[in-house]
């Protein structure tokens, strides 16, 4: 007879009730940005939250499969959020492939997330070299040393790659030709704030040739 990994009522039996905050349309900035910003410093000033910068990036294969993974978001501009990674990684062909992408923040500590939906485009290279700069040694390095998403016999392989390019990259290292930025542009932007009887408060923002439109959707 088979039995559960884990009993699903360990599982069905996980309940809270969301009763922090709400959200409603008049507390809301016009622009998006503005409002993400004041949330994200709210997550950051909360001291709670590990890596508020944390978001899961979604995308989609040229087969149509999709995959979720966590990133760090390294920067807002007028125009989105940027990401930095391996252009020949997983997440690099299926954004090659399929330039539609997704971002989720999922501030659970303060019962929020917001989703963010748009289209995906490659960084200036002058942009990738000045965030590149900024990382640490060891790191820049390991984007040197990793074939990211590729499959590797052992970690010793990586261990030895390090210090490989570490030989090689004496003084300066500079990024990869395969590595640089990605700059998700959003069509839709949604705050979420949990709320009491599982009728949580979901404010969505969607682009619209003059602007922005604001949206409040069921929960």
């Amino acid at each position: 007879m088979a039995h559960d990994i884990l009993p699903v009522s360990q599982i069905s039996s996980l309940r809270r009730d969301y009763m922090q905050r709400g959200l409603d349309e008049v507390d809301l900035d016009p622009d998006p940005f503005r409002q993400f910003a004041v949330w994200f410093k709210e997550a950051l000033d909360s001291k709670v939250i590990a890596e508020p910068n944390a978001m899961v990036l979604s995308t989609v294969s040229a087969e149509g499969e999709p995959r979720g993974r966590f990133v760090l978001l390294k920067g807002i501009d007028p125009e989105g959020f940027v990401f930095f990674t391996n252009y020949q990684s997983t997440k690099g062909q299926h954004l090659a492939a399929n330039p539609h992408a997704a971002l989720t923040f999922g501030w659970i500590e303060l019962e929020r997330q917001v989703c963010i939906e748009g289209t995906v485009t490659k960084t200036p290279r002058e942009s990738v070299e000045d965030y590149f700069r900024t990382r640490p040694r060891g790191s820049r390095l390991g984007a040197w040393a990793s074939p990211q998403s590729e499959v590797i016999p052992n970690r010793d392989v990586l261990t030895a790659k390090l210090v490989e390019v570490g030989d090689v990259h004496i003084d300066d290292v500079p990024p990869p030709p395969e590595w640089g930025g990605y700059l998700l542009k959003p069509e839709r932007i949604e705050f979420w704030q949990g709320r009491t009887n599982r009728l949580h408060d979901r404010l969505r923002y969607r682009r619209e040739d003059l602007g922005w439109i604001i949206e409040r959707l069921a929960p």
